[in-house]
């Protein structure tokens, strides 16, 4: 099945839970066989299917209020492990500096974050994302410069509040 993998994760990412990520994947798949039709030879088959994805996602998840609750695990992929073995305290380090992401990342609105994964995580191209999405090129690049803005103060905002609460001075 074509981009079965990538679209599984982009749905993990959107409902962070994985019998709702199975259930999405296998409804844009129906979706998609149904409305072959509807495909235009020479578009890019890619960004049709995550477009299914996400509308799938919006409308029948009511993914513009949905809470996300359970963090993604990063250590089922191996891509995501360690390439050489690291000390405890780094290994510590790096998942707080996972978990601090996967935070913020679950902060944003719905819209940002979208963006922010399929750009980065899916490492689609500004066009293949406004087909995605449905909006323009230049929306794509605003949405995006947008997005990272909001995840860095965040993260800023989540490093400071954990300085303080250490008794660390500030800044």
């Amino acid at each position: 099945m074509p981009l079965f993998a990538s679209l599984y994760n982009f749905a993990h990412w959107l409902t962070q839970n994985r019998e709702e990520a199975e259930d999405l994947v296998q409804e844009t798949y129906l979706k998609a066989l149904k409305g072959f039709a509807s495909f235009q030879q020479g578009t890019n088959f890619r960004a049709w299917m995550y477009r299914i994805l996400r509308n799938t996602f919006l409308t029948s998840r009511t993914g513009l209020s949905v809470k996300m609750t359970e963090p993604l695990d990063l250590e089922e992929d191996p891509a995501a492990l360690p390439v050489t073995p690291d000390t405890p305290e780094s290994v510590l380090l790096a998942r707080a500096d996972q978990q601090a992401v996967q935070d913020a990342l679950q902060r944003l609105p719905v819209h940002f974050r979208e963006v922010i994964l399929l750009c980065d995580m899916e490492e689609m191209s500004y066009q293949e994302i406004a087909e995605t999405i449905g909006i323009p090129i230049g929306t794509v690049m605003s949405r995006l410069s947008r997005a990272r803005k909001s995840m860095r103060e965040l993260l800023e905002t989540q490093v400071r509040g954990a300085s303080q609460a250490r008794g660390a001075p500030q800044k």
